[in-house]
């Protein structure tokens, strides 16, 4: 059977060949990094270029870079353990901020934190999904302890302040993460100059394996508190046997994505520009959700008019992998919080989808892409009496 156009690429993205051949030649010839002996030695040097590739992606130093299971854990681990060391040190701050749109992977941990004392503070954003810094500006006082503004979105595209946000949050004197799975190995990501503290990575958001991650942590911010105990490795801020093979494949997919960045953004600029234009060109009515704010180079949320999303999404699910602006919780639809955040109405953000562009793809499958999408939209009209079940 024929694989379906893969246009879901804020949810994963392809496997890189180099992060394949990586992962099989580990696994070809076991070894713990932590035995003493040539196996060990082995997985051991494996980790450590591994490592270091990961950390030359965001400018880092390699002893800056802690792998997690993936970006859900690495978040945890930033809010959570630097939340509670930080309040170790200063007892008087109790107050988190976040913005509307971030991943629930840092809304949930924030969110954790209430109980044991903390306040959580969300900014806002702007009709375009960027972070108001007007607002968010008036939200940093004395009493901030750590704030977290996502680097890119991950139902939008659109690329976020964090230079601007990660400054006034140091000037009140608070500690800033920013979660950065949406933009590593898509966008330039210099660590230094954000000026951050800690920042999150995710493999498979840069074409290289699921279920591996990581966390920056600058040489000079509060080391967090690990979450979980054991055989001290990774300095004991994320202990557990590392899982070599994935670190490989992590490693040599941030090496590709380095040294493809620059013809990456080209050409998938290039795709998701022909996709609007063959779309308009069939007389598909839509519009981009961000409007005029800059994106990651072939990402895009568009909303159909008058186009059940859902319904569109399921008509071409042989032909196209698409996702959509609304989620089912519990046998409801709901709408995205990222769009209820931007100001879109339920019955608008029910014609939201999502696409992305990626480096494997060519023109001829984002042409047959257009025509399905287009085909399938004039038979998958909105209801405006109620929502489909």
């Amino acid at each position: 059977m024929m694989h379906p156009i893969y246009l879901d690429g804020f949810a994963t993205l392809p496997l890189a060949p180099e992060a394949r051949d990586a992962m099989i030649a580990v696994w070809t010839q076991p070894g713990n990094a932590g035995s003493p002996n040539i196996s060990g030695e082995t997985a051991a040097r494996t980790i450590a270029n591994g490592r270091e590739f990961v950390a030359d992606l965001i400018g880092a130093s390699s002893h800056e870079i802690t792998f997690t299971s993936g970006a859900t854990e690495a978040n945890n681990l930033a809010i959570i353990g630097a939340v509670r060391a930080a309040r170790n040190q200063d007892p008087s701050r109790n107050r988190i901020l976040v913005s509307a749109i971030e991943h629930k992977a840092v809304l949930e941990p924030a969110y954790a934190l209430r109980p044991e004392g903390f306040e959580v503070t969300i900014a806002p954003v702007d009709s375009r999904g960027r972070l108001d810094l007007v607002e968010y500006a008036k939200l940093v006082g004395p009493d901030l302890l750590f704030a977290s503004v996502m680097t890119v979105n991950n139902e939008t595209g659109v690329i976020q302040p964090v230079k601007e946000a990660a400054a006034l949050a140091h000037e009140s004197g608070a500690l800033f993460h920013t979660d950065a799975a949406q933009a590593a190995g898509k966008i330039d990501v210099d660590v230094v100059e954000l000026e951050v503290d800690y920042l999150t990575l995710s493999a498979h958001k840069c074409y290289g394996p699921m279920g591996i991650g990581a966390l920056y942590v600058a040489a000079s911010a509060l080391k967090p508190l690990p979450l979980t105990l054991g055989g001290g490795q990774q300095s004991g801020l994320r202990p557990g046997t590392e899982p070599v093979a994935l670190i490989a494949g992590f490693g040599a997919a941030a090496r590709a994505a380095r040294d493809r960045l620059g013809s990456d953004q080209a050409h998938c600029s290039a795709l998701i520009k022909q996709l609007f234009e063959t779309l308009e060109q069939r007389q598909l009515r839509f519009r981009r959700v961000s409007g005029d704010a800059a994106t990651v180079p072939g990402a895009a949320s568009i909303q159909l008019f008058d186009v059940d999303a859902d319904e569109l999404c399921a008509r071409i699910a042989r032909d196209v992998s698409l996702s959509t602006g609304s989620a089912c919780t519990s046998g409801q639809i709901k709408t995205s919080h990222v769009l209820e955040s931007i100001g879109l109405s339920e019955l608008d953000a029910r014609g939201v989808i999502r696409i992305f562009c990626n480096r494997y793809q060519n023109s001829e499958e984002i042409l047959a892409a257009a025509g399905h999408i287009v085909d399938a939209a004039a038979l998958s009209r909105l209801e405006t009496g109620g929502v489909h079940q």
